[in-house]
């Protein structure tokens, strides 16, 4: 049955098709990830399984992480994350997977915490036009009007604004899965992916949503 997976980004790389073509790819250490907890429709009124992904020492985590784990047998683990599924009765506690899951081909959708920016004016953050830059100008790289002045006297929230740019959930959808290496647990995925290496992503079955 088709389920995520976790794993980590590793780096980009290109590999070549049977036809010579240059194909960018991102590799993902993908899982082995253990089975950490099952939830079914009886139990908790849907159907799903908990991944665990990252084996850590055991006093990285307290002692209700440590007791969640212990009923699936599983050494301790840094992430924990949930998939839908149709069914869980395929699934058991403390059975692994690995990423035998996917297939080449495979459309896949990958979700990751895209690179920190830090504080980032209007033109990087939000891609504002520079005002004119003849000389005498005042407005090379500030954000012109704002809003009226009495009414409503007031920032509106969800204004475009210098800030914070970065660092935020970022899910890139339909990517190809060009190779699979079950031996090394590895994903190869056309295209780039969010984060930087060694960041943890979300490896998760395409789900086709309307445009």
């Amino acid at each position: 049955m088709a389920v995520g997976i976790l794993g980590k980004k590793l780096g980009m790389t290109q590999i070549f098709d049977e036809a010579g073509n240059a194909i960018p790819v991102t590799v993902v250490q993908a899982g082995p990830c253990v089975v950490t907890q099952i939830k079914t429709s009886d139990t908790d009124g849907y159907a799903a399984i908990q991944l665990g992904f990252d084996e850590v020492a055991e006093k990285a985590l307290n002692k209700p992480e440590l007791g969640h784990l212990a009923r699936s047998s599983s050494a301790p683990l840094r992430h924990l994350k949930e998939y839908r599924v149709d069914a869980a009765d395929s699934f058991e506690l403390g059975q692994t997977v690995t990423a035998e899951t996917f297939t080449a081909g495979q459309l896949v959708d990958v979700t990751g915490k895209s690179m920190g920016r830090g504080f980032a004016g209007y033109q990087k953050r939000h891609n504002f036009r520079r005002g004119p830059m003849a000389h005498g100008s005042k407005n090379h790289r500030l954000p012109g009007s704002t809003g009226a002045g009495t009414t409503p006297g007031r920032i509106y929230p969800g204004k475009r604004m210098a800030g914070q740019y970065g660092n935020s959930k970022v899910t890139i959808r339909k990517l190809q899965v060009v190779r699979v290496d079950s031996d090394r647990n590895l994903l190869l995925i056309k295209g780039a992916i969010p984060g930087k290496p060694g960041g943890l992503l979300s490896i998760a079955p395409a789900q086709w949503v309307k445009a």
